[in-house]
């Protein structure tokens, strides 16, 4: 079968792999194959290969492998199941299914320390969730993203593995010496990673829980000279903090636009801002842009760079982000 793999030279082999693997983009079930000199490593998605690695990419045809026990064969059927960290997720109304998928997953040959069942909505101002712990015994893990480690306890904090992918495109677009400030931080996904790539963050959130797991994050990457983390209300760092920003990250979909003051007064210059929203498929795209607008006046010309949809969130509705430009107008 044809897949994808990238196609490095053999010594470089494990280090390539590593990478792949800290960016989720390995291919677990071909093989990875050695000819003359060259490693071919598969992967399942061109999009989470490392930028640098792109143009290694070739379609190749690979061994399928062999796979260890895994709950989906135990069970008969194939579960809904999320990891996060050593963490597995299930997602069941039905208690006694989730206990047996729980079981399943304890069995199989799956790298896994807690089972958790998601026991509310997310809820309140932080952003949280109350969990049924079905197997193992805690909430607390150490997640790995794209290179990144992050700890963090789900119980206390607001955390989306399935954001991945869209953090990195955020992340990739960073330049060394930006001011960035991440206006709703939890636990530092997208400032960690932005002061890796030589930006000085500003990281703001509420959750007091959350700024701690964020200090931490910091320390654990070696970025800590380039994270100012604080707890409270980002507004409230806004005259401190004015005129400074070169990005701002306004990951809050629900509510951003009730802070899109702020964000204008964080503005630099030329800043540029990532604004979340969720909105009906008729129109997901315009609100934001026109709040965005009128938060801009005649201090700053708007431009969009990127409408993009994040993902589904309900029936007829979307998660989506806008990059939106913030340029100063003179006079």
């Amino acid at each position: 079968m044809s897949v994808p793999c990238v196609a490095v030279d053999r010594e470089r082999g494990e280090s390539v792999r590593s990478r792949l693997a800290d960016a989720d983009a390995l291919d677990g079930d071909h093989q990875i194959a050695v000819e003359d000199d060259t490693i071919y490593i598969p992967v399942i998605d061109r999009d989470r290969v490392p930028a640098d690695l792109a143009d290694r990419i070739v379609e190749r045809d690979a061994a399928a492998r062999d796979r260890p026990t895994t709950p989906a064969e135990l069970l008969g059927y194939e579960p809904s199941l999320e990891r996060l960290g050593d963490i597995v997720i299930v997602d069941e109304d039905d208690d006694e299914r989730a206990r047996e998928i729980a079981d399943a997953v304890m069995a199989a040959d799956l790298p896994c320390e807690a089972v958790l069942n998601r026991a509310s909505p997310i809820e309140g101002e932080l952003r949280v969730r109350r969990w049924d712990v079905l197997a193992g015994n805690g909430t607390e893990t150490v997640h790995r993203e794209y290179g990144h480690e992050f700890a963090l306890d789900v119980a206390e904090v607001y955390f989306s593995p399935r954001l991945a992918t869209e953090r990195h495109r955020v992340v990739e677009q960073v330049d060394p010496g930006e001011a960035a400030v991440d206006m709703f931080a939890g636990v530092g996904p997208y400032a960690v990673p932005m002061a890796s790539r030589g930006a000085d963050v500003v990281a703001c959130d509420l959750n007091e829980r959350a700024v701690e797991y964020l200090r931490e994050n910091a320390e654990r990457n070696g970025v800590a000279e380039r994270v100012t983390a604080i707890a409270g209300d980002v507004r409230e760092i806004a005259d401190e903090y004015a005129g400074t920003a070169d990005r701002l990250v306004m990951n809050l979909p629900h509510s951003a636009d009730e802070f899109l003051d702020t964000a204008v007064a964080l503005a630099g210059d030329d800043c540029v801002i990532h604004y979340y929203d969720i909105q009906h498929e008729d129109d997901p795209f315009g609100p934001g842009r026109r709040a965005i607008e009128a938060a801009a006046g005649d201090t700053y010309a708007v431009e969009v760079q990127t409408e993009r949809v994040v993902r589904s969130y309900a029936p007829h509705e979307y998660n989506v982000c806008l990059d939106a430009r913030l340029t100063r107008v003179e006079g």
